[in-house]
């Protein structure tokens, strides 16, 4: 029997666990910053999808500062939960569907900032689909990948669930790829660097499943992460069910925030990006 798809598990239970929801407030940071500091309105995430948890959640910090926002998927059902979410939210964005993500259904420059989260390496031709994100961009391009040094992902990849390479095109982690490509498409590259750098490894699991994986067993270990009141929920968050969840998060971003140069950090972060600037 097939298992359900963790997506669709995360469409209406909420509970993504501390690690994600860690990810996610840096980066409702760190896209904060850059609408600060470049001033962009409309707004194209696509694919929406990319980052584990609840899907098509990523560009809700920008909707909350009035950016036009359009998500794009190319699976009906998760589209249609990702919509309800956003009404359950009370914010607006435009919907859209698509079979080929090497023709994005939009008009040259259509929006001032694209960007996507750490999805490139589940297209089908991830450079072809770049060449796409680029053609709608105004302006800014924005794309980050996972990072395949970090301590966690190799202990993924080698120790506990080496399976998920059979899914993934790992060429496309390779952020130096993903920069050239960009140059190459007439981009300008304006930054680069790493983010989501918490104190703990990235393996893509709840800290129970990796216990049971490498074979710990702890009844005192487990207790620490499952179990009543270990809720971690962005949407919680959101919708102001959990108001002092940011502050109990964050208290853990001191690697993130840490004056350091990005090269240092690299070896613990769970993510690398590269920010340009389309030419005319």
């Amino acid at each position: 029997m097939t298992s359900e798809p963790t997506w669709k598990h995360y469409l209406t239970d909420y509970n993504e666990g501390l690690g994600l929801v860690y990810e996610r407030f840096v980066l409702n940071d760190f896209l904060l910053h850059l609408k600060g500091q470049y001033g962009f309105q409309s707004v194209l995430e696509a694919p929406l999808y990319g980052m584990a948890g609840v899907s098509g959640i990523n560009s809700v910090a920008l909707a909350r500062v009035k950016c036009p926002i359009t998500l794009v998927d190319d699976n009906a059902e998760r589209l249609a939960g990702v919509e309800r979410i956003w009404s359950e939210l009370n914010l607006p964005a435009t919907f859209t569907l698509v079979e080929d993500w090497s023709r994005l259904p939009f008009p040259d420059r259509s929006f001032d900032f694209v960007w996507n989260w750490a999805a490139l390496w589940r297209l089908p031709d991830p450079g072809d689909f770049l060449r796409e994100l680029v053609r709608v961009a105004n302006e800014l391009v924005f794309v980050a990948a996972p990072n395949p040094a970090q301590v966690g992902y190799l202990l993924r990849k080698y120790v506990v669930e080496p399976e998920f390479v059979n899914e993934v095109n790992e060429r496309w982690t390779d952020i130096g790829l993903i920069r050239r490509q960009l140059q190459w498409l007439g981009v300008e590259i304006l930054d680069q660097g790493v983010l989501d750098v918490p104190p703990w490894p990235d393996t893509v699991m709840p800290a129970s499943e990796l216990l049971r994986r490498l074979g710990i067993k702890s009844m005192k270990l487990d207790a620490q992460f499952t179990g009543e009141g270990w809720r971690w929920s962005t949407m919680d968050y959101y919708l102001g069910k959990q108001p002092d969840l940011y502050d109990r998060v964050m208290k853990y971003a001191w690697l993130d925030r840490v004056a350091l140069p990005w090269q240092l950090k690299q070896v613990w972060a769970h993510h690398r990006w590269v920010l340009g600037r389309k030419m005319l």
